[in-house]
């Protein structure tokens, strides 16, 4: 069975830097595309970054210049290097993996920024 567990998330100060990292488990064949995904209060979820299997990024234009998204696929671990937070980055981050047709999300991770 698929495991996706998040971790890194925590509160920081508008500026400030936080790294989240993403590890999925249990897959036999090879994974696909990773990414990161956040939800803030009374929001819809949306995409923050993307990678592909040969490390092709994509980001929302949001966070284009503050987010680096990158990942091991040896250790099929996707992780997502945020600079400059500001408080509207607020959010719960989920990772999601795509192994083969099939899409799985961990269980989010809290990121607080405060002003």
């Amino acid at each position: 069975q698929v495991q996706v567990v998040e971790s890194g998330g925590g509160l920081v100060q508008a500026g400030g830097s936080l790294r989240l990292s993403c590890a999925a488990s249990g897959i036999i064949f090879g994974i696909n595309n990773m990414g990161w995904y956040r939800q803030a209060p009374g929001k819809q979820r949306e995409l923050v970054a993307a990678i592909t299997k040969g490390g092709s990024p994509n980001y929302a234009d949001s966070v284009k210049g503050r987010f680096t998204i990158s990942r091991d696929n040896a250790k099929n671990t996707v992780y997502l290097q945020m600079n400059s937070l500001k408080p509207e980055d607020t959010a719960v981050y989920y990772c999601n993996t795509q192994v083969g047709m099939n899409y799985y999300w961990g269980q989010g991770t809290q990121v607080t920024v405060s002003s």
